[in-house]
């Protein structure tokens, strides 16, 4: 039986799973679409299901509308800009590597989530916690080197790519938690949704805008494939709905690193779906990963 500060476990395994789905749709649709407008899907198409949302949940807590502090807006800022620039990153890292090891790159978020928590917020990390997050890195590397193949940045691009892109999550994660514990008077599950909501429509604006200017023609394929997107945008709403449930009773770098998960399942979804499979040397290093950042939490 889960109590209430334990509830952010299922919560996201729940998310890990929708994300995992939303992913693999959104990597379908980068070739028609392009990167950022693969990106845009989520978002765009996500919206009105958290809208959808917010209102099951206030129907369930009887919860007002909450006025945010002024301390809400640059957090949700930082969630919200950076979560957009971390999906385009993520999907150009996927178009150069596996589904499953740009997976194990992205996991690299937890060790980054936890060091911008001891740079920003002051959290301490001990001696055993640095160990934990050499051990994961070491894992990315391990996961990363390809014996045999092309030598110089080309073929370290999708690692790089793949490595920021984790570091832009982390930051999202940090600024959503940040703005989730800001609103005042509802309940964590009222705030949580709240926040979804105005996060996304933030970037929904500021991508949609974006593509308007620069590429309207990518705004018209979106419409013409209305069907997958609306698909990718409830698992981009549904995944992102149970994260900030989970962020709104946790520190970020324990949702993320719980969200470990996700290699597993991305595992199945790369075999049966993209038919990829995995060396003994990338079993190894997503092994090496998933050591480091579970001693990461357990420490």
């Amino acid at each position: 039986m889960f109590t209430l500060a334990s509830l952010w476990i299922p919560f996201t395994v729940t998310a890990a799973l929708g994300q995992v789905a939303r992913n693999a749709m959104q990597r379908r649709l980068t070739a028609p679409l392009g990167t950022w407008g693969a990106t845009n899907i989520r978002f765009l198409f996500g919206f009105p299901f958290s809208l959808i949302f917010f209102g099951a949940v206030s129907g369930v807590t009887g919860d007002a509308v909450p006025w945010p502090t002024a301390a809400f807006w640059p957090w949700l800022l930082l969630g919200a800009l950076s979560q957009i620039v971390a999906t385009g990153l993520m999907l150009l890292a996927m178009n150069d590597r596996s589904f499953v090891v740009t997976t194990a790159y992205l996991k690299t978020e937890a060790i980054q989530t936890a060091i911008f928590g001891f740079v920003f917020l002051g959290d301490h990390l001990t001696a055993l916690k640095v160990i934990a997050i050499l051990i994961a890195t070491a894992g990315v590397i391990v996961t990363a080197l390809r014996p045999g193949g092309e030598k110089g940045f080309a073929e370290l691009q999708p690692t790089i790519i793949g490595l920021l892109a984790a570091a832009a999550f982390a930051l999202s994660a940090i600024g959503f938690r940040g703005a989730i514990i800001t609103v005042p008077g509802v309940s964590f599950a009222t705030a949580a949704s709240y926040t979804l909501v105005i996060g996304l429509f933030v970037q929904t604006l500021v991508l949609t805008i974006y593509l308007l200017a620069r590429a309207p023609d990518v705004l018209r394929k979106i419409l013409g494939l209305w069907k997958p997107s609306i698909f990718a945008g409830f698992m981009g709403a549904f995944a992102s709905q149970f994260w900030f449930l989970a962020f709104a009773l946790t520190a970020a770098a324990n949702v993320r690193t719980l969200a470990l998960v996700e290699v597993l399942f991305a595992q199945g979804v790369a075999y049966y779906s993209f038919k990829q499979p995995l060396s003994a040397r990338e079993l190894s290093g997503i092994a090496l990963i998933v050591i480091g950042v579970a001693m990461l939490v357990a420490v």
